[in-house]
């Protein structure tokens, strides 16, 4: 068991630290400020190898699956939105990867970034005004008529959403089937039907451009089905018949895999107000005595310390568990986002405190990170819809570690031991 990265990995980290301290930081306050795109460092970043196709491949050639939590703490380190912005079109192109054919992820990924020195974004579509978390309630239809189909609904809060050259837009094709009777379509900037809602003005991380989309009659050809139909058909079959998906426990782990990038991006926030407030207070001195020597600093520090490095190495295990295709039936993923998360709340939000009344300063970075860091325990499923999550397999998990054992002890019961003659001494 080593712990340590390897020197492929920690070069890789280098790099990216130094992306984001001379590229995303000195951009960094324009664009919260201004609520704007980054395109400068979003082209500076595809240049660079990061944020694009290049990225995929490296990290698919990842055996650890290290590269991508790497680079999402460092950006982040560097600035949240802007982080965001570079990294956002991956959701649609995981979607795309997940659930399309061979041929659909040959054309649509690459439209997802762009090719040499095109800039092209991506948007994942999933979230509803009145469905939130609650997969199973969208209300986003798609129809069937003739070689195409017609999508209907309102999608909120969406990374790139209105001005990505893709989106991958989830609706429901069967309401009566819950997320069995769901669907993932491709639409293509420009599509008719297909328009930016609301651009939403956001507490933090407001260099990530999010927004609703609306679909009006919104028409797409029959092949932009990711999937096809046959295996919509199948998968409308299963679930008119009532029977269950083939993997049981193994359909909720999936969804575990990307939540470590999630809880990586939150240590990034963490990381960095937990290294300038220590170079802040160096120098500082109390009633004449340096206040790093303050026995309550330092417990604070300390705590802090503690926690960031607790909540990495979860993060690291489930990347490596999902990168390894090893099953997250504990809920190892969600325990990584929920931990990386409520830690850089509360990371945030102490040193605040140790710092004083200048950290609620615009000229203080604190403010903008503490600002940044909320946004980590509500998307991507809040806090509380990970502990629910981590709560449900943790109790299935016990149940089958329990079934097994009482399987186990009845085989051990029902073979009764052999009776043999004494051994004569």
């Amino acid at each position: 068991m080593d712990f340590a990265l390897n020197e492929e990995q920690q070069e890789f980290k280098e790099r990216c630290r130094t992306f984001a301290r001379e590229v995303i930081r000195p951009a960094a306050r324009k664009h919260d400020e201004e609520e704007s795109i980054p395109w400068d460092v979003i082209k500076e970043a595809r240049k660079q190898g990061f944020g694009g196709l290049e990225a995929i491949q490296r990290s698919a050639g990842d055996s650890e699956g290290q590269m991508q939590v790497i680079s999402a703490e460092e950006f982040h380190w560097g600035c949240a939105g802007i982080a965001l912005a570079v990294s956002g079109s991956g959701l649609a192109a995981a979607g795309i990867a997940s659930s399309g054919t061979p041929e659909q992820i040959g054309r649509w990924v690459p439209e997802c970034f762009g090719v040499g020195d095109e800039i092209k974004l991506g948007a994942y579509a999933v979230t509803e005004p009145q469905a939130g978390s609650d997969v199973k309630s969208l209300k986003t239809t798609a129809k069937r008529d003739g070689d195409e189909w017609i999508l209907n609904g309102t999608k909120v809060f969406i990374t790139n959403g209105g001005i990505a050259d893709v989106h991958v837009v989830v609706a429901t094709v069967d309401p009566s089937l819950g997320t069995r009777g769901q669907a993932s379509f491709v639409v293509g900037k420009d599509t008719p039907g297909l328009s930016q809602g609301k651009k939403e003005s956001k507490l933090g991380i407001r260099a990530s451009h999010t927004a609703e989309i609306v679909l009006d009659d919104c028409r797409i050809p029959v092949e932009n089905l990711l999937g096809g139909e046959e295996k919509l058909e199948k998968k409308l079959e299963r679930g008119r018949s009532g029977q269950k998906s083939r993997g049981g426990a193994d359909a909720l782990a999936t969804f575990e895999i990307t939540r470590p990038l999630v809880g990586a991006s939150a240590l990034g926030i963490a990381q960095a107000a937990y290294e300038w407030t220590l170079e802040y207070l160096d120098g500082q001195t109390e009633g004449g005595k340096p206040i790093l020597q303050e026995q309550r600093i330092q417990q604070t520090l300390a705590d802090v310390a503690t926690e960031i490095e607790a909540a990495r190495l979860l993060v690291q295990r489930a990347a490596w568990m999902g990168r390894n295709g090893m099953p997250m039936r504990g809920g190892q993923g969600s325990m990584s986002k929920l931990k990386g998360g409520d830690v850089t709340m509360w990371a945030t939000t102490i040193l605040m405190d140790l710092v004083g009344p200048y950290a609620w300063s615009k000229d203080c970075p604190l403010e903008k990170w503490f600002r940044d860091a909320k946004i980590y325990q509500l998307f991507e499923g809040t806090a509380e819809i990970q502990r629910m999550v981590i709560s449900r397999m943790q109790a299935r998990e016990y149940a089958e570690r329990l079934g097994y054992a009482a399987e186990v002890a009845e085989q051990a019961i029902a073979a009764k031991p052999v009776e043999k003659e004494p051994v004569a001494a």
